[in-house]
């Protein structure tokens, strides 16, 4: 019996456990693959409040680890497939064990959304700048998204390939101003506005990729079998397995200090109902959670 469960650890979650932990809880974060969520894989993290210059994602990660393992915060790699939210113990089932708590926070985050194209599971697809960047060193790449997350994967593959192609379906780049500063800096980054791409033909590999026009309905196919695909469409809550949530859009509303409308069940992060979504608010989202949560096992003893 723990008095804190915790599914997913990114920001959100590894910040809920940390607080938990110093109210003197005894707290079980579960996490799928790594510590770190979607922010672990990014090239950079930017913006965040006195984070190191050139902090990349990864490094970033462990150092949320190493904070939570230090406090004391139990971390287990497993798969959740189960929750049972309702009733006064909340029961959680994972591909190893099954796990019971007076609280549970939600933080699991989001997964990278899909094209849903042909082609789409080619090797040289859905790549990972910081992973598989050096990969294509002095060929051409192809960043699908003009927001936020995908021009700054562009300017960081920018050094390393010989051409970068933001492919966005807007008139123009959707990201902040600082970001399209930094772009027109690098001649090597062009930008295929108001287009989508929409298939992509290999037989085990990209050899060719089909984009359309979303203004004329126009195809061109442009073959480049050295190429690599680096896919931000943006992010799909993961709240399928919460049937006993009532969603908004696929998110989880949640009250001022994070609970949902079960008693003792809070969420936090990206997984939750807001209008901005950045390390700094999934962090903020966790402390709250975690404190609230600490104060609710109380209240149930």
């Amino acid at each position: 019996m723990y008095d804190i469960i915790i599914i997913g650890a990114g920001p959100a979650g590894i910040s809920a456990a940390v607080y938990g932990k110093s109210r003197g809880k005894r707290v079980l974060v579960l996490e799928k693959r790594q510590v770190g969520g979607l922010i672990g894989t990014v090239s950079t993290v930017t913006h965040y409040t006195a984070v190191a210059q050139g902090e990349s994602g990864n490094t970033f990660a462990e150092r949320m680890k190493e904070q939570a393992l230090k406090a004391g915060v139990e971390i287990r790699y497993e798969t959740v497939i189960e929750t049972k939210l309702t009733g006064e113990i909340k029961k959680v089932v994972t591909n190893k064990e099954s796990y019971e708590s007076k609280t549970l926070i939600l933080a699991n985050g989001g997964s990278g959304r899909m094209l849903d194209i042909p082609g789409e599971s080619l090797k040289g697809v859905r790549l990972n700048a910081l992973k598989d960047g050096m990969d294509y060193k002095g060929k051409n790449v192809y960043v699908i998204g003009g927001a936020d997350g995908a021009v700054k994967e562009a300017l960081y593959l920018a050094d390393i390939a010989a051409k970068v192609m933001i492919v966005c379906v807007e008139e123009e780049l959707a990201c902040i101003q600082e970001f399209r500063d930094k772009v027109v800096t690098h001649e090597n980054i062009e930008i295929m506005p108001h287009s989508s791409l929409t298939a992509i033909y290999g037989s085990e590999a990209v050899e060719a990729l089909e984009f359309t026009d979303n203004k004329t309905g126009k195809k061109q196919i442009v073959k480049d079998s050295e190429c690599g695909v680096f896919v931000y469409a943006g992010i799909v809550p993961n709240t399928q397995m919460y049937t006993e949530l009532r969603l908004d859009g696929g998110y989880i509303p949640v009250d001022d200090s994070m609970q949902t409308k079960i008693p003792g069940v809070f969420a936090a992060g990206d997984i939750r109902v807001k209008k901005v979504r950045q390390v700094a608010t999934a962090v903020a989202d966790g402390a709250i959670a975690g404190i609230q949560a600490a104060a609710k096992g109380e209240e149930r003893l």
